[in-house]
């Protein structure tokens, strides 16, 4: 099974399982847990989740889904920017501990740069480190600008993960975030790799699932880990998507593949500014 290395050199899965629009009124968070359970069944051990997704209600779901196998589960959360000052942070962390039920989140991930000064979000994750409440730290929808500028703050070049959005439909990060990160030996988190579902019915990944017997939206989390250093996070919520999901995962994608892809879905050829959903 692929894997990526964090800087502090804990390895992880490179799938994960996301969260984003769990835990929201109209959803049914039993069957939301019931399908994070049955992704950890399956040994993808890793979700993402956050304090804005269904305004904590994500969160709880999660809780619902650990129950009893904490110790199975790499746990990633955020702060929403403005509660990232240096106390915000703090309080925050303390309401995802409390909504999951859990002593220590394993990532703890500014969800986005905001106007807070990046000092003191760093400050205030040194400590929930050393207070024991996070284990490690990263952002999200971080530029390489941004990368930039948390690199020449005091403890920014401890930075573990950038969240970003990542999949065939969004390339943008290729020309310079993906190998600046990787300068820094610091792997990325996709979000979003199946674009929002609209990958799933594309006609080029349909022609090359054929190929491996396989579905275009497998050929596409496939894709987001044809390199080291990518964790690819899709969230599903339906049990037989998450087997899909996990079958992905042990997909290889051959030259061919990845050459009809780079036509159907053009590298950049200049700086884009980041995506963001």
């Amino acid at each position: 099974m692929k894997t990526i290395t964090l800087p502090a050199g804990e390895t992880v899965p490179a799938m994960g399982l996301g969260t984003w629009h769990m835990g929201e009124r109209i959803g049914d968070p039993a069957t939301e847990a019931r399908a994070l359970s049955h992704g950890l069944d399956l040994g993808i051990s890793v979700i993402d989740t956050a304090e804005m997704y269904g305004r904590g209600g994500a969160e709880r779901v999660v809780a619902r889904a650990i129950e009893g196998r904490r110790e199975e589960v790499f746990i990633i959360s955020k702060v929403l920017p403005h509660n990232a000052s240096a106390k915000g942070t703090i309080e925050a962390c303390e309401k995802s501990l409390q909504r999951m039920e859990v002593e220590c989140i394993d990532l703890y991930l500014l969800h986005w740069p905001g106007r807070h000064p990046l000092a003191d979000t760093v400050a205030a994750f040194q400590r929930l480190q050393c207070d024991g409440k996070i284990r490690y730290w990263g952002v999200s929808n971080f530029d390489t600008d941004d990368m930039a500028a948390l690199w020449r703050i005091p403890g920014g070049d401890q930075c573990q993960i950038n969240q970003i959005l990542y999949n065939l439909s969004n390339r943008g990060v290729e020309w310079d975030l993906l190998p600046w990160c990787r300068n820094q030996a610091m792997p990325i988190m996709a979000y979003s790799p199946l674009d929002q579902g609209r990958l799933s019915s594309n006609a080029k990944l349909a022609e090359i699932a054929a190929r491996h017997d396989a579905t275009p939206s497998q050929i596409a989390l496939a894709w987001t880990m044809r390199d080291e250093g990518v964790m690819t996070i899709p969230k599903a919520s339906v049990l037989a998507h998450v087997d899909q999901n996990r079958a992905a995962w042990e997909l290889v994608l051959e030259p061919e593949d990845l050459a009809d892809l780079n036509i159907a879905f053009s590298p950049p050829t200049a700086k884009r500014s980041l995506s963001i959903l």
